[in-house]
Order: structure tokens, then sequence, then C-alpha cells
């Protein structure tokens, strides 16, 4: 590695032709998520020399697309991944979000508590199931999956 930010996301957008309209909850995780990822994170697409790298996160035909270019904008490589194996993972975190944010309101503290452990488990398979599928492909750390796969359910959110 050349320098610490070889291999480093440094701009992360989303492909946003097919997304609705997000609620105000979703739109404050898309805005967390990159704005972490861009402060931290570790990005090593296999053969590849260094970056840094810019991402653009796209669907395309039922396909998770990764168009990664380098730091001057320029394309570097496509990864496209199917996203069949990741729907059950992202049904699953939409469902329990769903309920975490409905029992804000008025639910008791130890089921709020208990949903938002089963939020963070069902994030942290997603994102272990993520790396497994881009293993060979790209290289992430644990807590850039975590990210990467906030924003793919986000990007999920289609009309």
């Amino acid at each position: 590695m050349a320098d610490g930010n070889a291999f480093r996301l440094t701009a992360v957008t989303l492909d946003e032709r097919t997304v609705v309209r997000r609620t105000r909850q979703i739109e404050q995780e898309r805005e967390i998520a990159i704005y972490d990822l861009l402060e931290a994170n570790s990005f090593a697409p296999v053969g590849s020399e260094g970056g840094p790298y810019r991402l653009i996160l796209a669907i395309e035909e039922s396909r998770l697309v990764f168009d990664i270019r380098l730091g001057d904008g320029s394309a570097h490589r496509r990864v496209m991944l199917s996203l069949t194996p990741l729907r059950r993972a992202i049904k699953d975190y939409f469902f329990i979000c769903e309920s975490y944010f409905k029992a804000i309101r008025n639910a008791p503290a130890t089921q709020i508590e208990a949903l938002d452990m089963a939020r963070r488990g069902s994030h942290d398979e997603g994102s272990t199931l993520l790396r497994e599928r881009l293993a060979g492909k790209i290289e992430v750390d644990f807590d850039t999956a975590r990210r990467l796969f906030t924003l793919i359910c986000v990007l999920h959110l289609r009309g």
C-alpha cells in the first residue's frame, strides 16, 4: 500500500434513479452510513494497485453493482453481485427496523432494547453475508461492510 489512502473510499453515492421517497429515519440512516464510511473504511478491489476510490452503488437487472472509480472519477472496474442471496437479510433487517421505529414511540424500554439488539444482530448478519459475497472481488473490513449493507438496504427501496 503506497499510503494510508490507497485502499479506501473517498466518495460514495447511490444511483438514485429508482429510489422512492424515503422516510426521515431511512434518510438519516443513509446520511450517517455515508459519513461514517468516509471517516473510516478499508476498501481493496482484489488485484488493484490502489486508489483512493469513489464508489457508485446501483441496482441493475436484479444485480447489485459496485461501480468503482479512481479519485479523479475515471472508471476502474465494476463488480456485480446477484441480489438474491442478500434479499432475505435485507427483508429481515427492514422488518426489524420497522418494528423498532414503531416501538420507539410508546413501547416499554425493555421491548425497545430487545428490538435494538435484534436490529443490530440482523445488521451484523447482513454485513457478514455481504463480506462473503464480496470475497475474491473486493476486500472490506467488517465496519465497512456494515455501512455498505446499510446503503444497499436504502438502495433496495424501489418503487
